[in-house]
């Protein structure tokens, strides 16, 4: 979930980039978490983003999840679960700061590898310049994976109410 929760933060920063970023973007991604022991967790589903700080992701395998930031709160609505969980961001995740300090691997003009708080990011962008790939090792020292396909870069703000997470009443609430 940690990895999760730098990602969301790194919507605050797209706008801002030197790399390409639009005002919003829908897009279906794979995340592929490797621990330090080489297993692997696979998830699978779409993310939206928008208004430069906002961004939902809906995970539908291996659990069906909604992950939802607007930079400062996340909310988390486990569909298997039947649980909702409201959590307060601690500690930041800047892809501005990243992504205006990485640098062209080489002279490719479609990686960038760039180093953030100690740690190193490297970051592809497709034939198009849209984000493609994500990938830097977490706090715990897994390596994470963000691979976006059918990324759909569009202009002005998405409608507010498909980028809030919303759960049935009947939901244990935990950390409102």
């Amino acid at each position: 979930m940690k990895q999760l929760w730098t990602l969301l933060i790194l919507s605050g920063a797209l706008a801002a980039s030197p790399i390409s970023v639009p005002e919003n973007f829908k897009s279906d991604f794979e995340q592929r978490i490797t621990n330090p022991d080489k297993k692997v967790i696979h998830y699978k589903g779409t993310v939206r983003f928008s208004d430069e700080k906002m961004l939902k992701w809906v995970y539908e395998e291996p659990t069906r999840k909604e992950v939802c930031s607007n930079g400062e709160n996340v909310t988390v609505v486990d569909h298997d679960l039947e649980q909702v969980s409201y959590y307060l961001i601690e500690k930041g995740f800047d892809l501005a700061k990243i992504l205006n300090s990485a640098k062209p691997y080489k002279d490719t003009k479609t990686v960038f590898i760039a180093k953030y708080a100690g740690k190193n990011y490297t970051i592809q962008l497709d034939a198009k310049k849209h984000l493609w790939r994500v990938a830097y090792y977490d706090d715990l020292d897994n390596e994470v994976l963000i691979i976006f396909d059918k990324m759909n870069y569009g202009k002005g703000k998405l409608p507010l109410k498909s980028l809030l997470c919303e759960a049935p009443e009947s939901y244990d609430v935990i950390g409102e």
